[in-house]
């Protein structure tokens, strides 16, 4: 269960943690087999026994087993401190009357990030926003905080039919947060990054994020066949902005080209600019499934 369309075959799609189960399960099988078999994905129940600590927790039976002193986890015990952040404007919606657009690539990418989270008792927090901050809880490793996320992305799930004509601050949400969260934070940012108007604004306010010693990874949300490619039949079309509700008719060939160009310079300017600052960028067609993101937390953890 690699994608959207699979998922939305199934009638358990609304169960938002049965389907992270689901996919990360399916991920680390296919991950073992596969040349990136080398990665961290032994989700141990225990951690290595350190030298001058207590001898209550050591696990014996293991010690039997391996010769080695390993002690139990529990709880409280974290990795790392990982903090969610999910654009939740009315351009995610896109593309609209598709089961496949990208606020629900969003949440269920986050889903399974927070499934492996869990299993690698790594802390985690929420935060959604639109013009505002709409939703925020700071990283922590508990049953009923994963509990509380998973209910609200179901709640962002079956909502977004209602979330029509919110447009997007996310320079100003983003420096909010920057301010609230633990530092030294693994921040992941899912985005379709659509404001060039205010793109010195947002760059401003991801570094205010990395002055706080975060890592950061920004998931550029898109549908490369029809934002990137303008891949359209060749007929009349009435595009409408998702969030002012502006309409233009016209063919898709008339200004295909013109679309294409600007596309790639905005985009090649985020990704300039993201790598100046060390943010990890990462660009991610909602029709190519979730691996692209696992692999992408993954490999930034095992750096870390």
């Amino acid at each position: 269960m690699n994608n959207l369309k699979e998922i939305f075959e199934t009638d358990q799609y609304k169960n938002i943690e049965f389907v992270a189960n689901q996919v990360v399960e399916g991920f680390i099988t296919g991950l073992h087999r596969s040349p990136y078999h080398g990665f961290s994905v032994e989700f141990a129940e225990h951690r290595a026994y350190n030298t001058g600590e207590s001898t209550k927790f050591i696990d014996w039976k293991l010690f039997g087993k391996t010769d080695k002193l390993f002690v139990k986890r529990f709880e409280e015990e974290t990795n790392l401190r990982c903090h969610i952040i999910i654009d939740t404007s009315s351009s995610m919606l896109f593309p609209v009357n598709s089961k496949i657009n990208k606020l629900n690539f969003s949440i269920f990418s986050a889903a399974a990030l927070i499934n492996l989270f869990k299993r690698q008792r790594d802390a985690v927090g929420l935060s959604l926003f639109s013009e505002d901050l709409d939703f925020h809880i700071n990283s922590k490793l508990s049953k009923s905080q994963t509990s509380l996320i998973y209910s609200k992305l179901e709640e962002i799930l079956e909502k977004q039919n209602k979330l029509k004509n919110i447009k997007t601050n996310a320079a100003k949400c983003i420096n909010e947060i920057a301010e609230i969260i633990h530092k030294r934070s693994l921040v992941i940012i899912f985005s379709d990054m659509l404001e060039p108007e205010n793109s010195e604004k947002l760059f401003d306010a991801l570094q205010h994020l990395r002055f706080k010693q975060n890592e950061i990874i920004l998931f550029h949300l898109r549908d490369k066949k029809h934002e990137l490619d303008f891949d359209f039949a060749n007929r009349p079309y009435r595009f409408v902005d998702l969030e002012t509700e502006k309409e233009v008719k016209l063919t898709p060939t008339e200004i295909g080209e013109n679309i294409r160009s600007k596309f790639k310079t905005y985009f090649n300017e985020i990704k300039l600019k993201t790598g100046q600052n060390k943010i990890h960028f990462i660009e991610a067609d909602i029709n190519e499934g979730f691996n692209q993101v696992l692999l992408a937390y993954l490999n930034n953890r095992n750096k870390m």
